[in-house]
């Protein structure tokens, strides 16, 4: 799909189509090579939470050794 680029006081704007609506009022734009990608900011933290509610409380560190107190003078 083909949008329109157009100044927009200082800065370059460009037009995104109804179907690629955006939720919220802000984004985050990057550039990877010879691509821009803009990605809604409020999506980030949704995802975020979804994968911690994933995660299985019962078994965080179960595995990890945890060493013994380290033997300090005193000063």
């Amino acid at each position: 799909m083909i949008t329109r680029v157009f100044k927009s006081g200082n800065s370059q704007a460009v037009r995104i189509p109804k179907k690629y609506k955006l939720k919220g009022t802000k984004a985050f734009i990057r550039k990877e090579k010879n691509k821009i990608i803009i990605t809604p900011v409020e999506n980030q933290w949704d995802e975020l939470f979804e994968e911690l509610e994933k995660l299985d409380q019962q078994d965080f560190l179960k595995d990890r050794s945890q060493p013994g107190p380290q033997e300090r003078e005193l000063f």
